[in-house]
């Protein structure tokens, strides 16, 4: 009954082609799969990883054409982190970053470790950190196809910042019912505003923590294209799972049961400020129904979707994500 570290973490964008292009030809990622919303099958949701989109290093977009701008505030994820080996892998992105002409902020230290933020074409905040110093759960391995040297790839999700109005709820829920140890603090970016606290589950590190900030001189977030839509946290088995549906459930945590979605199966709930939190067991994984060589270049569906193919692909878009 421990959560291992983080999954997965899905965002919102309204161009799948430009969010393709972003994540692979800007980032170096992988996409591990293509596939649509579960929920709405009319529009995409991408699976970017590494380089067989292990759990821990997955960051998927749901497009929603016509999302509005996202408006930052609380009650939201506010930062979504990514792992790069070493602290000279950020200088690299830093002078790619400014080759690109990306908007990104100076190397500065956050908890401890050297890290890089920046943003997407949409506004999404994105903080490159480096995993010099970690002794936690391991990263992933780069895809070796990707336009990015294996030396300063991205290995995997790093610290995951939520921004919230009372940071005591959030807190309790994280160690009492989460399981999660605080593990330290470091000062608001905002001078104003109180320390952010840092806590770890699993075996701790880079890809395994959760960074609380209260925030009570911003209003609440009104999410769009460049915000994210939950975090998901890992467990190994389907029977885990199970357990863990019955220490919400115990807890009287609404939520939603254990819901399959094919690639692995997930329990969905909201912590006291709103934010969502999933919890997704590892199997079976993105090879289920590809082949490792071909991840992502043709339109996967779970299996109930599968009779629909005809009518879902007339309304999609087209996205050629064939490698080269």
């Amino acid at each position: 009954m421990e959560l291992k570290g983080i999954h997965h973490v899905s965002a919102l964008t309204a161009k799948a082609d430009e969010n393709y292009h972003f994540y692979t030809n800007v980032l170096g990622l992988r996409l591990v799969k293509k596939s649509v919303s579960q929920e709405d099958s009319s529009v995409y949701h991408l699976f970017y990883g590494d380089r067989k989109g292990s759990p821990g290093t997955e960051l998927t977009f749901i497009e929603y054409p016509l999302a509005p701008q996202n408006d930052e505030g609380t009650n939201s994820i506010s930062a979504i982190s990514l792992r790069v080996p070493n602290d000279q892998a950020l200088v690299y992105w830093k002078q790619r970053f400014e080759k690109l002409k990306i908007a990104h902020e100076e190397i500065k230290n956050r908890a401890g470790r050297s890290t890089l933020a920046f943003k997407d074409f949409e506004g999404q905040r994105l903080i490159l950190v480096s995993d010099e110093k970690n002794e936690g759960v391991q990263g992933g391995i780069p895809w070796e196809k990707s336009s990015i040297p294996k030396e300063y790839g991205i290995i995997g999700l790093g610290p995951v910042k939520l921004t919230v109005r009372d940071a005591e709820l959030t807190a309790g829920l994280l160690t009492d019912v989460m399981g999660f140890r605080k593990k330290g603090q470091y000062s608001s970016e905002s001078g104003s505003q109180p320390d952010i606290l840092v806590f770890e589950t699993g075996d701790g590190g880079t890809g395994a923590e959760i960074h609380l900030e209260k925030r009570t001189d911003l209003p609440l977030e009104r999410p769009g294209r460049g915000s994210v839509h939950h975090v998901a946290f890992r467990v190994e088995t389907e029977d885990e799972l199970h357990e863990w549906t019955n220490r919400i459930n115990v807890a009287k945590i609404e939520n939603t049961g254990i819901i399959d979605r094919f690639y692995f199966h997930s329990l969905y709930f909201r912590e006291p400020n709103g934010i969502l939190f999933e919890i997704s067991n590892d199997g079976p994984g993105f090879e289920v129904d590809e082949h490792i060589n071909h991840l992502g270049e043709t339109l996967s569906l779970p299996p109930f979707l599968e009779p629909k193919r005809e009518q879902i692909e007339a309304k999609l878009k087209p996205l050629n994500t064939k490698a080269e």
